[in-house]
């Protein structure tokens, strides 16, 4: 039976996204099955969809403006639909990182957000967000999207060397993650270093920590505790801890080492092939 809840298109972008789907699609003259088959999907999707109880993929999207001819609006909504699936409290953070022109990270347990594979995200976010997982990683994965633009951020990453021996998801995911992170080596506006155990104490002891500089606004500091984020501009906090990421980078080692040093944990740890040996 086909679902006619009605939406309120003020209440929230996926809202909005249902109730311009329906109206749009009845337009057209078309049901849900018979959109679904120009969509190849089923009509139950359509109608989750529509009535905001499943949340579009980017691809659903650009199929669905393909067959409305919406001329994109389907396209351009859903970047806001999935920033709306994003936590709260992680939404301001994830604004200002989309307008940032510099962003400088240090990640002492994981592989920054915008570097992470979409099996290595679905692994972390599994942990708590086991029901609202695929909304969740392709929330993460929107944010990845500022590093394809014509003017993409200057994106400085320094991981702890502990991230690269942290099994997120299995060997596998992990050779894909450090394969992909690799893969950033040669990028003309994304460095990545590791900072090696042998460093000992050093300038973010107290955990993972960004910075974000922009070409107008003040700078901001933005650090996480287990249920929040924290974000600061104040001067003395910016000052000190841009002192202390300059002395992360000092003590890092420099890309070429830090490549070699990532294969060579690909290569040892995680390089060998699941399954039963071949003789």
């Amino acid at each position: 039976m086909v679902n006619i809840r009605n939406l309120d298109p003020s209440a929230s972008p996926l809202d909005y996204y249902g109730s311009e789907l329906r109206r749009l699609r009845e337009e057209a003259g078309l049901g849900q099955a018979q959109l679904g088959s120009i969509l190849y999907c089923t009509a139950s999707l359509v109608g989750q969809i529509e009535t905001a109880k499943k949340v579009p993929t980017r691809q659903f999207s650009e199929r669905l403006d393909a067959a409305l001819m919406t001329g994109g609006v389907f396209t351009r909504l859903v970047g806001l639909v999935l920033k709306s699936q994003l936590p709260t409290w992680f939404q301001a953070y994830a604004e200002l990182e989309a307008r940032a022109t510099y962003i400088s990270t240090y990640q002492s347990q994981l592989v920054y957000g915008l570097l992470q594979t979409t099996e290595y995200a679905r692994a972390v976010l599994s942990v708590e967000n086991p029901g609202r997982l695929d909304e969740m990683v392709a929330a993460r994965m929107e944010r990845q999207r500022i590093l394809g633009r014509e003017h993409p951020p200057v994106l400085c990453v320094v991981l702890d060397e502990a991230v690269l021996y942290r099994e997120i998801g299995g060997v596998e995911v992990m050779r894909n993650q450090l394969g992909h992170v690799l893969g950033f080596l040669d990028h003309p506006w994304i460095q990545v270093q590791i900072l090696p155990f042998e460093v000992g104490q050093h300038s973010a002891m107290m955990g993972s920590f960004t910075l974000l500089r922009f070409d107008e606004d003040p700078d901001v500091f933005y650090a996480e505790s287990y249920d929040s984020g924290h974000m600061t501009a104040n001067p003395q906090v910016i000052r000190e801890r841009t002192v202390g990421y300059a002395r992360l980078q000092a003590s890092a080692l420099s890309l070429e080492d830090s490549a070699a040093l990532i294969k060579r944990v690909t290569e040892e740890r995680y390089g060998h092939q699941s399954g039963p040996e071949v003789a």
